[in-house]
């Protein structure tokens, strides 16, 4: 609801709006107001748009208004924003102020636009003109400080690739090429002949020799998938793009033993082990098994990688409510810091210590977003006397 109050002039005269909430309760004071400007404006005229609040959002944005009633002054420029009750004294005090403005700005600009395309209309239009537009100019600050963050992102990760994933391509390719020149050893027939003989000075690779180097660049090689899909999952987060899950019944226990079984080769190359607790009568849980997988191999290359040579891991499930289980992989490494307890879980995020290790800081981001997905939620706590544990848990399969 607007109404709006004017007198004719040829010049441009002093433009008011009254912003109130309810124009019954407001009346007495629109009446005031009213009286102070036909006693002040004289032959000058005036205008004063009454405007209620909730037909014009907008205009109460762009004006910053706090409370109502509020009396802005958009002519002569610079806007000036009004509160309390006597309006009427303000006005008084200021109207001599502005006509001196008016004039000053006469005499400056002798071809001012013709007060007749002034309309109260327009006024409050190019208000609102300036908030919307002012608002897409924050709104496009905005995506282009997202689209920079992701382009850094996705260019530190491009920067480390070659150095986290030529490691593990190293040794599979090692395993590979020392079990193909084992293979070549081997005899086509029970007796081979002279021109089929081992080379002079090779050893040849027994059976149970071939199978671990085989095993060995087989976990390699997954070690490298597991890498690519967690750069694949930050790239698609960084897109908002949502993460496909394909939940079912899932048995945690058998999970967890896959996965140190994976890591067999790590533990052993530190002399670690990890101990396990996990409930015989553990409900199964509804989750995605790669992703689950995923979620607990990150867990535990962290924890072999901070643990000391000679450490013990240990992983426990508890069937924590009627609804969740609670998995918990403790390690015996330094700890998170008090204070990174949230941010060890952000995007890229890594510790003052870590820069000089390999690794691009979105396995944790990635296990918090796999977990969440699952409706379920993941933190970590210190462990006395040194070391973390990392909990997370799953609804339970009904």
């Amino acid at each position: 609801m607007e109404e709006v109050l004017t007198t004719t002039l040829k010049r441009r005269p002093v433009e008011l709006m009254l912003f109130v909430k309810h124009r019954a309760k407001a009346e007495k004071q629109i009446t005031l107001i009213q009286q102070a400007l036909l006693e002040l404006a004289g032959e000058d005229g005036f205008e004063l748009k009454i405007i209620q609040v909730s037909a014009q959002p907008p205009l109460v944005e762009h004006f910053k208004l706090v409370a109502v009633p509020a009396l802005v002054k958009v002519h002569p420029s610079p806007a000036q924003v009004f509160a309390g009750t006597d309006f009427a004294r303000q006005l008084r005090y200021w109207w001599p102020r502005w006509q001196v403005a008016m004039q000053e700005s006469a005499d400056q600009s002798p071809t001012e636009q013709p007060f007749e395309t002034q309309t109260p209309e327009a006024t409050a239009g190019r208000s609102e003109q300036v908030f919307q537009l002012s608002d897409e100019v924050f709104r496009l600050k905005q995506e282009n400080e997202a689209l920079v963050e992701q382009l850094r992102f996705r260019d530190r990760i491009i920067a480390i690739l070659a150095h986290d994933l030529r490691s593990p391509l190293a040794t599979a390719t090692l395993g590979i090429e020392t079990l193909e020149v084992g293979l070549k050893q081997l005899p086509p027939s029970p007796q081979p002949t002279s021109e089929e003989s081992a080379p002079t000075g090779s050893v040849a690779l027994s059976h149970e020799m071939m199978l671990k180097l085989a095993h060995q660049a087989r976990g390699q090689l997954r070690k490298l998938d597991s890498m690519m899909d967690d750069i694949l999952q930050a790239a698609a987060q960084g897109d908002g793009d949502q993460l496909v899950i394909q939940p079912q019944r899932l048995d945690l226990e058998q999970l967890c033993q896959e996965v140190i079984a994976q890591l067999s080769d790590r533990l052993s190359a530190k002399s670690q082990r990890i101990k396990t607790d996990i409930p015989s009568d553990l409900p199964p849980v509804c989750a995605d098994p790669e992703r689950i997988r995923q979620v607990l191999s990150n867990l535990c290359d962290n924890a072999i990688k901070y643990t000391p040579v000679g450490g013990v891991l240990s992983i426990a499930c508890l069937h924590r409510t009627s609804q969740t289980v609670q998995i918990t992989l403790c390690d015996t490494g330094p700890g998170i810091p008090a204070g990174a307890e949230e941010t060890i879980f952000d995007d890229a995020f890594r510790l003052p210590r870590d820069h000089k290790t390999s690794g691009y800081g979105i396995g944790l981001a990635l296990c918090r977003r796999i977990v969440c997905t699952h409706y379920g939620r993941i933190w970590v706590s210190p462990r006395s006397p040194n070391g973390s544990c990392f909990h997370f848990t799953l609804p339970v399969y009904f």
